[in-house]
């Protein structure tokens, strides 16, 4: 009991669970109280959420001034923060997760190359555009098969995952290969792990077009980028559609363009811009519902979930039972060796290691985007399994090897028939344990494009405008294959016991 400081005689007691409420009261409150432009302005800050992996020149650190932004859309944030009267402050957030998080409320506004797409506008509410923008097709200049987006039906097509160029991709007949950062899909497409990227004209300009063995196609779309605004904070939105207004017709925007190489003729439609266009534009507004095409596709997610955990856990385990077994009867140098690679991988994120060895060695050593996943989480958890069966080894007595050998046997027949039998034993539920975190970490081959449960989970959330159901989905699907793995390992491990 607590006594609650109310202006009386006596204090009043209130039990534990009414001081959570009261709290949680007291937050709506003023959450309420702080929505919108209200809010922004009493804080003196406007905080815009956005992803500096984007890089140039949208949002990126400052080279010369570490910690220090810069990009076109940080000046335009700065410019919309004095328009406001307050400052401006850039908060890190992955460019895929930008809506959620302003949904959360971990910033005011998202402001970061965020296209006008049907599933958002009818998610958060949009300011008027503030760039127009095309999407562009590249594909490699000895591929001249690629004529039009039409001529790639059927092939792999890399670019960002909910983005607008995904959306037409995945009308056009297509095979859409999502992407989490922006010169990714490039390298892939060097490489020929693609036939084309369709991307934003900003974006192929920069990290596309200087690539030698590129080539331009041709725009095949265009779009608009606009600043996405909680639903109920419309106060905020028609101060920041005032601000850009202003700052349009005062040339400052365009000249923020010029600045940064990006302006065209076709930016003085910003100056020119309606309300009425602006309504246009956000009169699209379909809802994709979680149906039987988007359960197949889970479905399907889960099958290249499994294959990747189970070939990745085929290569770890006879991988980690030769480093143990070298590492306690080989010879000193290779014993080293060994414990410089557990070391190595162990140490080090398995996210590392996917980039390392899927961008980072493409030049000498290409993998398509699923052998390196099996390659990748292989390697890795094989240090793992090392250590859990040279744990099982060590717990074997060390009389029962002493008696193999006073029996005539050679030293390897011995940890084959007497000590691995035993330590197989031991290890067992360590081994079904990692099994398990495998089949969880294989979430991170989405990184290398790899389309698995988890990256089809976030990419169905976005279209049907829900979390909730395509992660309980999600959920009962990584459940449904780990449990019976830890069924069957309790009864092998019985079936040992008895033994």
């Amino acid at each position: 009991m607590r006594e609650f400081p109310f202006r009386a005689r006596r204090p009043v007691l209130l039990p534990a669970c009414g001081w959570v409420l009261l709290a949680l009261a007291l937050l709506s409150c003023g959450t309420e109280e702080g929505s919108g432009l209200e809010r922004v302005r009493r804080a003196g800050v406007l905080r815009w959420g956005a992803d500096a992996q984007g890089g140039e020149p949208y949002a990126m650190e400052d080279p010369d001034e570490p910690g220090r932004m810069r990009g076109f859309e940080v000046e335009l944030a700065e410019a919309l923060a004095r328009e406001l009267g307050v400052r401006a402050r850039f908060v890190q957030n992955d460019w895929s997760n930008l809506i959620p998080s302003l949904e959360r409320g971990s910033f005011d506004v998202a402001l970061n190359g965020i296209e006008i797409t049907p599933a958002r506008a009818g998610r958060v509410l949009f300011t008027r555009p503030y760039f127009i923008f095309n999407l562009r097709l590249l594909a490699r200049k000895d591929d001249a098969s690629v004529t039009r987006l039409e001529s790639l039906r059927g092939r792999r097509v890399g670019t960002l995952a909910n983005s607008q160029a995904w959306e037409l991709l995945l009308r056009s007949g297509v095979e859409a290969v999502p992407y989490e950062g922006v010169e990714e899909p490039y390298i892939d497409l060097e490489q020929g792990r693609v036939d084309g990227v369709l991307m934003d004209d900003i974006i192929a300009q920069r990290y596309g077009q200087p690539r030698p063995g590129l080539r331009v196609v041709g725009d095949v779309g265009e779009g608009y980028y606009a600043i996405a605004v909680r639903p109920g904070e419309e106060d905020l939105r028609a101060a920041l559609d005032e601000a850009l207004v202003r700052i349009a017709r005062s040339g400052e925007l365009r000249a923020i363009f010029r600045r940064w190489g990006i302006d065209s003729a076709a930016q003085q439609r910003m100056v020119d811009w309606t309300d009425a266009q602006t309504r246009e534009v956000l009169a699209d507004t379909r809802t994709t519902h979680l149906g039987w095409g988007q359960l197949v596709l889970f479905l399907q997610a889960a099958v290249v979930t499994l294959l990747v955990s189970v070939g990745a856990m085929a290569l770890a385990i006879p991988l980690g039972v030769g480093l143990a077994l070298v590492r306690l009867y080989g010879p000193g140098w290779a014993g080293r060796l060994a414990t410089v690679y557990v070391e190595l991988f162990r140490g080090t994120p398995v996210l590392l290691q996917l980039y390392v060895l899927y961008y980072g060695l493409a030049g000498v050593l290409r993998l398509d985007a699923l052998s390196a996943a099996v390659l990748g989480l292989g390697l890795n958890y094989a240090a793992y399994e090392s250590e859990v069966y040279r744990a099982g080894v060590q717990a074997v007595p060390r009389g029962q090897f002493e008696a193999a050998l006073a029996l005539g046997m050679h030293t390897r027949l011995a940890v084959r028939r007497v000590v691995m039998p035993q330590a197989f034993r031991v290890a067992l539920p360590g081994v079904t344990n990692d099994f398990i975190a495998l089949l969880k970490d294989s979430s991170l081959v989405s990184v290398i494009s790899v389309v698995e449960l988890t990256k089809r989970m976030t990419i169905t959330a976005v279209d049907v405008r829900s979390w909730l159901l395509p992660g309980a989905l999600c959920a009962l699907l990584y459940l449904a294959m780990s449990y019976p793995l830890s069924r069957l390992a309790r009864r092998l491990e019985a079936r040992l016991e008895r033994g």
